[in-house]
């Protein structure tokens, strides 16, 4: 499935002046008091036309709802209750809105646009972005796709308003993948599952019939990496989306676990039980060819690269408890980052190469944080009973964990997912059928 792009992206400025001079931005680096309104009526069909996803004007409703729900879910906007304005856009208003119409019900953003249904079988859905109170355009977008992918479009558009209004990268138009449990503590089924990141199209990747952890993308967005206990040997597999297909990496007599791509996807890096010793290693997927890249006695797990790929961060016991560690790509200058208090796990770099979450252990509780790579700037994110399994948000701006309540001495605590941003404040439940854990979050799709 591909996008087509049919409207020109307007350049990005940093701002626009009212006439009041003031700037219509937000403010994406501290706590939200007083999130952005906006208004995000349905959008315009030219003409009803009937699709295999619904009418143009059902599509039109949807398109809207999406964009809302993806903009409210930041914090960073208050999107305004329909109910509040009898304002409709018509298809010839999309380009000329009704400014003040817009200014009544206080919205200083208006988001628009259309859906029109083409003769070859595909729709068209633009969106455009105003100031309310200077009366500008910001930005437009639009995409002629298959009916059934009109999701994909109100994402790519939420991205485009997100990016305008705050000057990131959205990361709306992008998918989960995580483990769906089930059943009895002694006896959980834990299943791969994926969706988009807000929850929709939901689907189940394996049966449960193995026991399966640690899911990760591929650069490609396309293969998934993770450990299966497929025949009772717990061992990395890559999951092929496209295709369903199932591929065992390495067919060692040990124990293989903890796999994550390099950024280019040409090699793994997981960790590999000899002799009572777990060590990081890196698997070319071309040649299977191993290279061994920590040598300390203990446990040295849960590796993941830096965006350039120059240096690993990693997890180890080495010193007596679990600590953060960072390496060069080669394994060479091994330093200790972590020295809080408590021990420190699950170790994953920013995808904007700034930061590294993890989860932080002790008083009692588990805890998401980040730190730089150099150990500095420590920052815990939230305060709960057990969260952990830190993933990143394409634009490095959210992480995703998974939430576990307290547990029975017969049944489990629930496993939900989680979101929170870089300051602390929004924090959010992202709803599963079953209960879910440790997410991983995929790059932008193309």
């Amino acid at each position: 499935m591909r996008f087509h792009p049919i409207l020109a992206l307007f350049a990005a400025l940093l701002s626009l002046a009212a006439p009041a001079h003031a700037v219509l931005r937000v403010d994406i680096n501290t706590g939200i008091q007083q999130p952005m309104p906006i208004a995000v009526p349905a959008f315009a069909a030219q003409a009803v036309a009937q699709t295999p996803a619904g009418s143009t004007t059902d599509l039109g409703r949807q398109v809207a709802e999406v964009i809302s729900n993806d903009l409210a879910s930041t914090g960073l906007f208050r999107v305004i209750d329909p109910a509040a304005f009898t304002t409709t856009v018509a298809f010839g208003d999309v380009g000329q809105p009704q400014f003040p119409n817009w200014r009544t019900v206080a919205a200083q953003a208006l988001i628009t646009g259309f859906v029109t249904a083409n003769g070859d079988g595909t729709v068209t859905v633009g969106c455009y972005l105003y100031d309310v109170f200077s009366e500008e355009e910001l930005t437009r977008q639009g995409f002629t796709t298959q009916p059934q992918f009109w999701r994909r479009a109100a994402h790519k558009c939420a991205d485009a308003v997100y990016a305008r209004l705050t000057g990131e990268t959205g990361y709306f138009d992008s998918r989960i993948v995580y483990v769906s449990e089930t059943g009895p503590k002694t006896a959980r089924i834990k299943r791969l599952a994926i969706m988009d990141q807000d929850g929709a199209n939901h689907r189940f990747l394996t049966n449960g019939q193995s026991l399966v952890l640690t899911p990760r993308f591929a650069p490609n967005q396309q293969t998934i990496a993770y450990m299966s206990f497929a025949g009772n040997r717990p061992r990395v597999y890559v999951y092929n989306i496209g295709t369903g297909r199932q591929e065992l990496v390495l067919d060692a007599p040990n124990m293989t676990f903890a796999p994550r791509f390099a950024p280019d996807g040409a090699s793994l890096v997981i960790s590999m039980a000899v002799g009572g010793n777990t060590d990081v290693y890196r698997l070319d997927l071309s040649s299977r060819r191993l290279t061994r890249l920590t040598t300390s006695p203990g446990i040295d797990t849960a590796a993941s690269y830096s965006p350039d790929g120059s240096k690993i961060v990693f997890e180890s016991d080495r010193g007596g408890s679990q600590q953060i560690y960072v390496m060069n790509a080669d394994g060479s200058n091994q330093q200790r980052i972590s020295f809080g208090d408590g021990r420190y796990a699950t170790p994953v770099w920013s995808p904007r190469g700034d930061l590294i979450a993890f989860t932080r252990i002790g008083g009692g509780k588990f805890q998401i944080g980040v730190m730089r790579p150099d150990g500095g700037g420590e920052r815990l994110l939230t305060d709960s009973w057990q969260d952990e399994g830190p993933t990143w948000s394409p634009n490095g701006r959210v992480i995703m964990f998974f939430r576990t309540g307290q547990s029975s001495r017969t049944a489990s605590g629930r496993a939900d997912l989680w979101s929170v941003d870089l300051t602390g404040v929004n924090l959010r439940p992202l709803r599963t059928p079953l209960d879910g854990s440790d997410p991983a979050w995929s790059p932008l799709l193309p």
